[in-house]
């Protein structure tokens, strides 16, 4: 990115100290965005900040806090006007509604649906409460909010009840929101990602990554971070692109197990 060309919009990228968020951070920035990261992990996302150039900053941010989120999003605007919120924050938790220790955790329940729902919730309500007061284009769009599901959305495994029951509520708020909000020009849309190159997956057991890739369909991989940023990328620009749940998983339908 230009160090002299000041830019012309900013986008905030919540889980952005590694995985999709990070590379996510990182297109925008080199298409010219200015762009603030946040994420828990302040001290990762203070170093790509300062790796990507004068228009990022970083944000300590958790996203179940709503003063945080509002911090972050103040940060954005003030880079540059704020046209869109990506929204790839979340953990895994695994675990059988019944298995051999006994029920399911109650709390490790609640986490999921703490961070990776209501997490999600708030930043969209906080977003798009601050994308309402920006000037509208020419067309009256104002900006948009790019929620992040998963295929455990739809095909959820043997052990993902916590992370799907998550995941399916997410992608069900997309409609009614872009329903509400779209009189205002801000736009909703979901990815849902089937298996990605990221740290949480690079950390899995072999025997797990053969069996997702062996599901995989075309192309016969995981997918790169980087693609997942193009994708939104794509979404930030195709104002047609609204109120839907949009897979990204290379024809992926994950079995039971």
């Amino acid at each position: 990115m230009s160090a002299t060309k000041e830019p012309q919009r900013s986008y905030l990228v919540t889980g952005a100290a590694s995985g999709l968020g990070a590379a996510t951070a990182r297109y925008f920035a080199s298409e010219g965005a200015a762009v603030v990261l946040a994420d828990v992990q302040e001290e990762a996302v203070t170093e790509l900040a300062e790796q990507l150039g004068a228009h990022s900053r970083a944000a300590r941010m958790d996203v179940t806090v709503e003063s945080d989120v509002v911090d972050a999003l103040k940060k954005a605007t003030e880079l540059a006007p704020l046209r869109g919120v990506i929204h790839c924050a979340g953990i895994l938790t695994a675990g059988r509604v019944v298995s051999k220790q006994g029920p399911h955790d109650l709390e490790a329940f609640r986490k999921s649906i703490d961070v990776n729902l209501i997490g999600s919730f708030n930043v969209l309500r906080l977003a798009a409460a601050e994308l309402m007061q920006v000037e509208p284009d020419h067309e009256g769009e104002r900006g948009v909010v790019v929620l992040t599901s998963s295929v455990a959305a739809f095909e959820g495994q043997i052990g993902q009840i916590a992370y799907s029951a998550a995941k399916g509520a997410v992608a069900s708020m997309v409609l009614p929101a872009a329903r509400e909000l779209g009189k205002f020009g801000v736009r909703v849309v979901a990815v849902a990602p089937g298996v990605f190159e990221t740290p949480m997956m690079q950390a899995a057991p072999e025997a797990v990554r053969e069996s997702l890739l062996a599901q995989t369909v075309f192309p016969h991989r995981l997918g790169k971070p980087h693609e997942f940023a193009q994708f939104v990328w794509h979404i930030c620009h195709n104002r047609m692109l609204n109120g839907s749940v949009l897979r990204l998983d290379g024809a992926m339908r994950m079995q039971a197990k």
